[in-house]
């Protein structure tokens, strides 16, 4: 593989990585692993200006917005900081900010990189107004009312009376820090979720996450979240130094780390990294690393930022924490797809705060490449953001009777032979109409919020149905009436709940139903191309391989996916079904007749708050009238739709490639 081909295959890696961290909060990679990724594309591109591209994952920061909750944009962007795993680079970096304050004096504010959720808190008047998530740095999700159930975040600040030994706290001011899970409340949360069968959270950081965006704020309550606060901001900051501001917010009544040291020299900043890399394991949340801040805001100001992160900041990331335990037993899991995954299960080991007892094993070749055998020891890691797995095997504990680990042949579910596709690493169980587990899962997948958002049924509720004979596939949801479901007659009212969500599912949108079906490789993008392109459900059934392969961002392997699907006759008696049921089988009549070619061709890029529509409502009429969404802005940009408050660096980029800016009016005089 050469290098530019190397460059193409990182950005389709990062991109995944990207999606699985900051949208489906279930990272398969650690930090460190990703990192690397990253810094060997940025080295590939700067190789290889030619290969330049607006959408590479090195020219973009990651998002976790919920579009459940309304979006603010933030006063001041929340970018992320630069990562170091080594004490080399953090001497770099300290030798670069003497080298931008050309050798003044300076301070280091050093302190714990906590793992956990970002959050900004506004106050005004001393009372708390508004919490929002870091999102994409630029907007994030407004989850005020969870955050107010969070007990040691202070609703209201003590009277300026209160406070008369004290520095008063400005009018309006920012402050910072991380919505964190502790470790305690993790295992407790975690056993209870074992207990019910239900997917444990691979570690505090997406329990903290998932918690925060529920939409139950009684929910978030009971889930007991702390949070630690680390920044202040603002035009009337009490001092220049951010470790003093930080010491004055803690006077007013915030809680902020007692583990902050300010030093002045780089032998300093690496004995407290030593220091904390051990003592780290006794704190009760999560902790991932050292953030390094220059001490004054005069100072942070003068080094200033890159397109990502600020100079004046970085991050020492620790490494990965390992233990050595017995394997005792490989067990297997079957997924939705059929995909089985086998899991380690082995003695418990303590490890990043949690117990460790499972440890996935991927899939044969993993296996495979450690010659693993049943009472092997076996190294475990697990940094605190990822689910544990095995780095390795001590040959030499290995017993004399100990069996080599034979991958199993037949599902352990329903018994059918497995098969392995070409070019697939996993296993799958191709008897997709027969086996309990893929059954529940596309069921449960049908009505996830994505796709036909049947809100009031959830996977216990699949599985009580299932194993009571109710349902045996998506289309069985659509004869549940009330008296099925109402028990002993005490459930009424849940009962006709769940009723009116699964009739009102039967509104959803077209591409959403696609989407819904569960056909392999079809995710949410791939769905809605599909149905905008063939516009209803029998075109969809009988279009051929290379008719599909003629929609753009539809590949082979989406292609034949999509015709196998079709030529089941079960997938074909389950749609007929949904369609007499009344689920949308078409584009609506106002997609059809709003539809034109007048983008065709023309790749656009939203910036900035609209007072017409939503921009995902943007996003649809510009696929509606036949062009393209692209996130960043390259010289195939063929214009920019501008709102309010377009981004600075977005305005001068266009300008810098000659790209139109077209405001909103224009924009919807051009489509008319």
């Amino acid at each position: 593989m050469d290098e530019k081909q190397r460059i193409e295959q990182l950005r389709k890696q990062l991109h995944e990585h990207n999606y699985r961290y900051y949208v489906e909060n279930q990272p398969v990679i650690s930090d460190q692993e990703f990192d690397f990724m990253m810094h060997e594309l940025q080295d590939l591109e700067a190789r290889h200006p030619e290969m330049a591209d607006e959408n590479s994952p090195t020219q973009r920061v990651g998002s976790d917005l919920n579009q459940e909750f309304q979006q603010v944009e933030h006063r001041y962007p929340m970018l992320s900081l630069a990562n170091t795993y080594s004490e080399q680079e953090v001497g770099e970096w300290f030798n670069s900010v003497k080298k931008g304050l050309n050798g003044e004096d300076f301070d280091v504010c050093c302190e714990m990189k906590y793992d956990g959720l970002s959050i900004s808190l506004t106050y005004e008047g001393g009372r708390l107004v508004r919490a929002v998530t870091r999102g994409d740095g630029v907007r994030g999700d407004d989850v005020t009312a969870n955050v107010k159930t969070i007990r040691t975040i202070p609703l209201v600040l003590k009277s300026p009376e209160e406070l008369a030994d004290t520095v008063p706290y400005p009018q309006n001011f920012e402050i910072r820090g991380e919505i964190l899970m502790p470790w305690k409340v993790f295992e407790r949360l975690n056993a209870e979720r074992e207990a019910a069968e239900e997917p444990l959270f691979a570690n505090p950081r997406n329990a903290a996450s998932g918690t925060l965006k529920s939409q139950k704020s009684e929910l978030v309550a009971s889930r007991q979240l702390d949070a630690y606060l680390y920044y202040l901001l603002g035009e009337d900051l009490p001092a220049d130094g951010h470790f003093e501001n930080l010491a004055i917010a803690r006077s007013w009544g915030f809680k902020i780390s007692e583990g902050m040291r300010k030093v002045k020299t780089l032998q300093e900043v690496i004995d407290f990294i030593n220091y904390w890399d051990s003592e780290r394991k006794n704190l009760p949340v999560a902790t991932d690393g050292i953030v390094l801040k220059v001490n004054s805001l005069r100072q942070q100001r003068a080094l200033g930022y890159t397109a990502k992160s600020p100079r004046w900041a970085i991050a020492y990331k620790f490494k990965a924490e390992r233990a050595c335990t017995r394997l005792n037993e490989v067990t297997y899991q079957v997924g939705r797809t059929g995909a089985v995954t086998p899991v380690a299960n082995m003695e418990p080991v303590q490890l990043a705060g949690t117990t460790v007892k499972r440890a996935t094993l991927n899939n044969e070749d993993f296996i495979r490449s450690f010659d693993l055998h049943i009472g092997d020891y076996v190294y475990v890691e697990k940094g605190g953001e990822i689910i544990p797995k095995i780095v390795g095997v001590d040959i030499d504990q290995r017993p004399i009777i100990a069996r080599r680990v034979e991958f199993i042949t037949h599902c352990p579910e329903c018994g059918a032979k497995l098969v392995r596709y070409e070019g697939e690493a996993a296993h799958y169980c191709p008897n997709d109409a027969g086996c309990p587990p893929q059954i529940k899962g596309r069921i449960e997948h049908f009505i996830s919020r994505k796709a036909m958002n049947i809100d009031s049924l959830g996977p216990e509720t699949v599985d009580e149905y299932y194993r009571h004979g109710l349902i045996h596939n998506i289309a069985d949801l659509y004869d549940i009436d009330v008296q099925q479901i109402n028990g002993d007659g005490s459930r009424t009212k849940s009962a006709q709940k769940i009723v009116n969500g699964i009739n009102a599912s039967r509104q959803v949108p077209f591409e959403r139903v696609v989407f819904a079906l569960g056909i392999r490789f079809v995710g949410e993008t791939s769905a809605r191309l599909l149905a905008r392109h063939f516009k209803n459900m029998d075109s969809l059934m009988s279009a051929s391989l290379q008719e599909l392969q003629e929609v753009e961002g539809v590949g082979e392997v989406i292609a034949k996916s999509v015709v196998s699907y079709f030529h089941q006759p079960e997938n074909i008696e389950i749609i007929n079904r949904l369609r007499n049921y009344g689920l949308q089988m078409s584009l609506s009549e106002e997609q059809l007749q709003g539809a034109s070619d007048k983008l065709q061709g023309k790749s656009i890029v939203i910036s900035g708050v609209f007072e017409h529509h939503s921009r995902d409502e943007y996003k649809a009429l510009i696929e509606q009238h036949g062009g393209k969404n692209v996130g960043s802005i390259s010289g195939k940009t063929s214009f920019i739709l501008a709102g309010e408050n377009m981004g600075p660096s977005k305005l001068q980029k266009a300008e810098k490639l000659g790209i139109a800016i077209v405001s909103e009016d224009e924009f919807l005089k051009m489509i008319e």
